[in-house]
């Protein structure tokens, strides 16, 4: 999965054509004339490499894309036929006009993420545009994965099963979290996993995933997860935080796998020496939730319909104040889309009832049972829909261990 030189982990030239033009449908439908694409994961989807710059996209024709550095870098990994040198904000209408690019007077940005000053230098050398927002136009193309795209995130799920296996062979009671978790991380980095993991939402930090041991994993945290975990420092807040395995506590394994650029997500839970009736039970109800989705959504169903239904379920099982996070510290989201990032769309979560899935969305789903003082038990799959229904990427052992 690691680059290595190997041309196959490249976006062929074939793909980027083709999000290019669904971009452009999108703009004309919207009365955009250009797009201004700066933040990461964007770039990366529709250039194919990652380097300082920005990618300008009119409505017809090609893509210029505008590289600080590293142009050499850029044209190397990159099959847009356009990549030019960038100084500064400043160069930017000269460069257009050079490319016989008119001038726009309404574009779109990715105002969710667009720093303030960046947006004002751009509406500045642009001759003041109307600005419309272009982040919900990409965030809906990226929602729908190619058969590429797909293929990486099915190698993505291979790597999370390798690791999975290694944490059921290495774990034990005395063992800490932080041993294990560098374990997972270790063999997840020698498989081709850089080691980062993107959101979009601001401060939405994240690792490659984290192993939490018994009551912390009920300790909430900043980020909007149903786990946290205490973290090694307030610093950082959340994650393993080198307690050790006591037998009778329960291990959740949530990790994050990668192969170019594309992330799949499973969580899958262990108990040291035995688990309580009550913790098995809270499993199985998890389990009978992600059932209930799995017989129910297919193409046309609405992500907060899932979302009620499966929440309904959750709480006729008697896990309502212990569902999706601590008591007090509940999330309002069952799954998430995941992609190049880990909150795309589509949302299984409350109030979402216009927004309906489509074939080939994918998302994970992690219901999620945590109690204060004892810890957390649940599941995570990274479904594909298909269009009788669900196809799940990860495909680890969901059996309930006990090491």
């Amino acid at each position: 999965m690691s680059f290595g030189g190997n041309s196959s982990a490249l976006v062929p030239a074939a793909e980027l054509a083709l999000r290019r033009r669904n971009l452009q449908k999108s703009m004309q439908a919207a009365g955009l004339e250009a797009a201004v694409i700066i933040q990461n994961a964007d770039l990366y989807y529709f250039s194919g490499t990652l380097q300082s710059g920005l990618l300008y996209i009119p409505s017809q024709g090609d893509p210029v894309y505008l590289v600080r550095r590293d142009l050499q870098r850029a044209r190397r990994e990159s099959a847009l036929p356009q990549i030019m040198p960038f100084g500064s904000f400043r160069d930017l209408p000269g460069i257009l006009a050079d490319c016989g690019l008119p001038h726009a007077d309404r574009i779109g940005l990715e105002l969710d993420v667009l720093p303030v000053a960046h947006y004002r230098r751009l509406c500045a050398v642009l001759g003041t545009p109307k600005v419309d927002d272009l982040t919900p136009l990409i965030r809906e193309l990226r929602a729908i994965k190619s058969t590429w795209e797909l293929n990486h995130m099915r190698a993505a799920a291979r790597q999370l099963d390798e690791s999975w296996r290694l944490a059921l062979q290495m774990a034990g009671e005395g063992m800490r979290d932080l041993d294990l978790v560098v374990a997972l991380e270790g063999l997840a980095r020698r498989r081709g996993h850089p080691g980062y993991a993107r959101m979009r939402a601001f401060n939405g930090e994240i690792a490659m995933g984290t192993v939490l041991v018994g009551a912390d994993g009920a300790e909430p945290a900043f980020r909007n997860t149903p786990l946290g975990g205490a973290g090694l420092h307030p610093s950082i807040g959340f994650g393993a935080s080198g307690r050790r395995m006591t037998r009778g506590e329960a291990v959740t394994v949530d990790l994050v796998g990668f192969s170019a650029g594309y992330l799949a997500d499973q969580t899958r839970t262990f108990g040291v020496g035995h688990l309580s009736d009550s913790l098995r039970r809270a499993y199985d109800g998890m389990r009978q939730v992600q059932d209930l989705l799995m017989r129910s959504a297919r193409p046309g169903v609405s992500w907060g319909q899932l979302y009620d239904d499966c929440r309904k379920l959750a709480e006729g099982l008697g896990y309502g104040p212990f569902f999706m996070g601590r008591e007090g510290s509940q999330v309002s989201f069952i799954g998430h889309g995941i992609g190049l990032e880990i909150d795309e769309y589509p949302f299984i979560a409350r109030g979402l009832h216009q927004q309906v899935l489509k074939q080939n969305m994918t998302f994970a789903f992690e219901p999620k049972a945590v109690f204060h003082g004892q810890g957390a038990v649940g599941i995570e799959n990274t479904f594909v829909v298909t269009p009788d229904g669900l196809e799940s990427l990860t495909f680890s052992d969901e059996t309930l261990h006990i090491v």
